[in-house]
């Protein structure tokens, strides 16, 4: 069996060189298979490796197919598993992502407002001791109020 690439199957099949294609099941994926009038059946591959193109989803492969005017496919479903299927890679995880990278850029962007205002801020500056001693003086207070109000 051969190994081809998007970019080869796209020529073949403009070429007419494409006789068959099958999506075949495997484990929690899809694969393509190319049959060619060579008669060299072919695996389709990722661009620059000889691994097989997974497909997570047979509807993306038939996607492909179709832009590819390949119209007509079999699908053999005989070793597939849906309880195989790689969820690292799912929607939900990849909405999960790019919510969490907003969330990071807003927080960024809150924290670079923050210290552009402190900088630009032409009040005195206060020293830590100060401060926390103000604090201490403060939670001693809330303290003994709860204290008091029990």
């Amino acid at each position: 069996m051969r190994f081809i690439t998007l970019e080869q199957l796209r020529a073949t099949a403009d070429a007419g060189g494409v006789t068959g294609v099958t999506l075949k099941g495997q484990g929690g994926g899809f694969f393509v298979e190319i049959a060619t009038r060579s008669g060299q059946d072919a695996v389709l591959t990722k661009a620059r490796s000889k691994e097989p193109r997974r497909f997570g989803n047979p509807t993306s492969a038939l996607v492909m197919l179709r832009d590819l005017g390949l119209a007509i496919a079999k699908l053999d479903v005989t070793n597939w598993d849906p309880t195989q299927k790689d969820m690292t890679r799912s929607r939900q995880s990849r909405a999960e992502a790019l919510r969490d990278a907003h969330e990071a850029a807003a927080y960024n962007g809150w924290l670079a407002a923050e210290i552009a205002d402190s900088l630009e801020d032409e009040r005195p500056s206060v020293p830590h001791e100060d401060v926390m001693a103000r604090m201490g003086s403060r939670i001693q207070q809330i303290k003994t109020a709860a204290v008091r109000n029990k």
